[in-house]
């Protein structure tokens, strides 16, 4: 499914500025796998728990599917023509080695859209430029860009890139507070932030107790998305080993549990109606969505999500209308805390509805 044709959300909340985490759990004196961690599964309750304890809620045979795409300092600053400053977020390479990119307005707190009206060229640090070719079909914000660099682009992010914030974040982090456990391919301009309470500590208890992990990579674009707005291509890659370990824990009765929605579009870019997965590469702007759900998956970790976003659509898929109501609800009652740095919630789908 692509984005053209996706239904329009239906779960509606307010989020205010008391429900948002503004700073690594770190820096408020708690472990990454200390985060508050809310069960739902099927029309029971929702369940409140701590991160550490996700093991009382796997069984063994029950795969997680982790993203090992590492965060990139994809924030830099720049100058348009008239000298004034700009902040670009690069969003990701897309075919052709051209780039999907956001020119933002730098502000006390971090920075916000700035709707550019015709294509420009930005300046760099250090003889950089971005030339930004046509804005990208749907959005108002994102353009299709082209990037000359001084040097390879991983070394230029080292040097010159931070990581991506929004004011939500009060202050500047390093970007080891934006990996996690499983970061291995650099690629994405946002942290695949559901991934991120997870220590090596807890990871080997899951293993211990027969929980297996398999890897994908998604490399994730800009999430600062606007009302109406839809996900846009991003790189992925599923191994052939992954899709042998989905395809045999589903045979022997396991649950396979996506560790973030990157991990659900990655699956749902490889799998069909009925469940069967593939190996593949590519990009994807695959929509997850009630009337399109992934049948290979039968749960999801993840974080709390804006009223505005699309990722809600996926979430309905696993949980129905109501269960999702209940959860946000409770979420929402008992204080969880949004975004990269806050809570998780675990999603086991309820295959009799």
């Amino acid at each position: 499914m692509t984005a053209a044709t996706a239904p329009t959300r239906r779960l509606e909340f307010d989020l205010d500025a008391a429900h948002e985490a503004h700073e690594p759990p770190e820096a408020r004196g708690v472990r990454r796998d200390q985060v508050r961690l809310l069960v739902s599964a099927g029309a029971d309750d929702p369940v409140h728990a701590r991160f550490d304890e996700l093991g009382r809620f796997l069984v063994p045979g029950d795969l997680l599917v982790v993203n090992t795409s590492a965060t990139m300092p994809a924030a830099l600053d720049g100058r348009l023509p008239d000298g004034g400053a700009a902040v670009v977020h690069l969003s990701g390479e897309l075919p052709g080695g051209m780039w999907l990119v956001e020119v933002r307005r730098p502000t006390e707190r971090a920075s916000e859209p700035w709707p550019l009206t015709e294509p420009v060229e930005i300046g760099l640090r250090d003889g950089g430029r971005l030339r930004l070719l046509a804005p990208f079909p749907g959005s108002w914000r994102l353009w299709l860009a082209t990037l000359e660099l001084p040097e390879p682009l991983a070394a230029y992010l080292r040097g010159r890139g931070r990581a991506i914030r929004y004011g939500h974040v009060t202050h500047e982090w390093p970007i080891t507070a934006y990996q996690t456990v499983f970061a291995r391919t650099p690629g994405s301009a946002e942290m695949p932030s559901a991934s991120r309470p997870f220590t090596h500590e807890l990871v080997t208890e899951l293993v211990v107790r027969g929980v297996e992990f398999a890897p994908v990579v998604l490399h994730t674009g800009v999430s600062s998305l606007e009302g109406g707005e839809l996900p846009y291509p991003e790189r992925f890659d599923v191994p052939v080993s992954t899709a042998r370990r989905i395809v045999a824990a589903r045979r022997d009765g396991g649950r396979v549990v996506a560790v973030g929605t990157t991990a659900v579009r990655a699956v749902a870019a490889v799998s069909d109606d009925r469940g069967h997965v593939h190996p593949g590469a590519g990009w994807t702007d695959v929509v997850v969505s009630p009337e399109h759900p992934v049948p290979a998956l039968d749960g999801l970790i993840t974080g709390w999500h804006e009223p505005e976003s699309t990722h809600l659509m996926m979430l309905e898929s696993f949980a129905g209308l109501d269960v999702l109501d209940a959860a946000y609800r409770a979420a929402l009652d008992q204080g969880y805390l949004w975004h990269e740095f806050g809570d998780s919630h675990l999603i086991l789908e309820d295959r009799t509805r």
